[in-house]
């Protein structure tokens, strides 16, 4: 958006409305779903978009999706700007796991005190596996009472990134926390827990990334700025 601005171009930013106060953009900023690929297609016809830029987060499939379809129906072209996957370093222990429900299964049999960097929504299927303690990291402040962990099942801390070193060495020190569970991101807003773990040794359940439908992309600002002739 800050490179749009600064380049005059004229565009509309869109949130899916998952957080109570999102961060505030530069440009004219609409919030919540389209409607399917029906709705975001009448929406890009009725605005006349001539680009679309999909910045969603790596594991927003169906928005994602959506897009792909939207646009081929609209003719409109598209262009993701999309994170690079993070890699494994030396001393890294991750186990890769190919959705929330396989990361479940991969959680130890024994009582374990987990780190469980997921967002709010795929939270339930894991606090199930009642023997586990759970720290959970939240945007917002919890009003679903399923997340309202009394201490003997966990802990919530409400934070935004970008998250730090320092910070997040603290929080698995002071929470003693035994395993990771994390979606594979990507990034450098949210990497700080993985480099944090791997100084401790400390287990990582990765989440891969769901399938999308083939589609340009880009992994930084400066290929967005490229294929819409700025520079």
């Amino acid at each position: 958006a800050q490179a749009l601005v600064q380049a005059g171009v004229d565009g509309i930013f869109s949130y899916a409305g998952r957080t109570h106060a999102p961060i505030a953009q530069p440009l004219p900023t609409r919030v919540g779903g389209f409607g399917g690929v029906a709705g975001l297609r009448a929406f890009l016809q009725a605005e006349r978009m001539t680009h679309v830029v999909d910045a969603t987060h790596p594991f927003a499939a169906q928005m994602s999706s959506h897009a792909v379809q939207a646009c081929a129906e609209a003719s409109v072209p598209l262009l993701a700007l999309e994170r690079p996957a993070w890699q494994a370093q030396a001393g890294d222990v991750w186990q890769h796991v190919p959705d929330m429900a396989a990361a479940v299964q991969a959680l130890p049999a024994e009582p374990a005190r987990v780190f469980l960097a997921i967002g709010r929504q795929h939270v339930a299927p894991f606090l199930a596996c009642a023997q586990h303690w759970y720290l959970l990291r939240l945007v917002d402040p919890v009003v679903d009472s399923v997340l309202d962990l009394p201490a003997e099942r966990g802990h919530v801390v409400l934070d935004r990134g970008p998250f730090t070193l320092a910070g997040d060495r603290g929080l698995l020190q002071a929470h003693g926390i035994t395993h990771v569970v994390s979606k594979n991101s990507g990034g450098a807003g949210a990497q700080a827990k993985l480099t944090a773990a791997r100084e401790r040794g400390l287990p990582v359940i990765l989440i891969d990334r769901p399938f999308i439908p083939a589609r340009p992309t880009v992994g930084a600002i400066e290929g967005v700025c490229a294929w819409l002739g700025l520079v």
